[in-house]
C-alpha cells in the first residue's frame, strides 16, 4: 500500500505520483516516536497535483518536526474536477523528482486530508462494503488493522462483479 505521511517530502510524493495512477491515498502519522504509523485519513491525487503547483507553502524541514509557517490553501483552490494544465504538471513533477533542493523541502498535508474519510476493518464483511460504496459513492476505501494500521485499499474495480468473481472461484477452488 502507498501511504502519505503528514509530512511529505516534496521530491517523493513528485516520484509516488509520477510512478503511480491512484486516485488517493491513505495518510498515516506516528502519534509517539515509539508506536506505529496510524490511518489519519485520505488525501485525492488531484489534491496532491494542486498542492504541488504552489510551491510557497513548501517547507524545509525543522529538527521538531514543526512546520514554521504554514499557510494553507483555501480549499477552493485545491477541489477541482480535472487538472488545468497537465504539461505544466508533468515539468514540475519532473523538476521536482531532479532537482536536489526539492530534497530538503516538504509539505504538510494536514490541513487538506479527509479525517472522517470511510475505513473498515481487514475482516469486515464483503457484502457490507460493496453496500457501503454504493451507498456513499465511495471511489476508494481504506482497509485497516485492528490498531488502525493501513493494510490495503478497496476500490469500485475491485468490487466490479467479474474480476470478484474469477477472485473467489480462484480462492475456493480446490487446492
Amino acid at each position: 500500500v502507498r501511504v502519505l505521511h503528514l509530512k511529505e517530502n516534496i521530491a517523493s510524493l513528485a516520484r509516488l505520483l509520477a510512478s503511480t495512477s491512484h486516485g488517493g491515498f491513505p495518510v498515516v502519522c506516528r502519534p509517539k516516536p515509539d508506536h506505529a504509523e496510524v490511518f489519519q485519513g485520505t488525501i485525492k491525487r488531484l489534491e496532491l497535483c494542486m498542492l504541488l503547483q504552489n510551491e510557497h507553502i513548501f517547507e524545509p524541514e525543522t529538527n521538531d518536526g514543526t512546520f514554521s509557517s504554514s499557510h494553507p490553501l483555501s480549499y477552493e483552490k485545491i477541489t477541482v474536477e480535472k487538472l488545468p494544465n497537465l504539461s505544466r504538471l508533468t515539468m514540475l513533477l519532473n523538476r521536482y523528482t531532479t532537482d536536489p533542493q526539492y530534497q530538503q523541502l516538504f509539505i504538510n498535508l494536514e490541513p487538506y486530508i479527509n479525517k472522517s474519510a470511510m475505513s473498515v476493518q481487514a475482516h469486515f464483511s464483503l457484502q457490507r462494503t460493496y453496500i457501503i460504496f454504493r451507498t456513499l459513492g465511495l471511489r476508494h476505501l481504506t482497509v485497516v488493522d485492528q490498531q488502525n494500521q493501513v493494510v490495503g485499499v478497496i476500490t469500485r474495480k475491485d468490487l466490479m462483479p467479474f474480476p470478484l468473481e474469477e477472485e473467489l472461484r480462484l480462492k475456493l477452488a480446490p487446492q
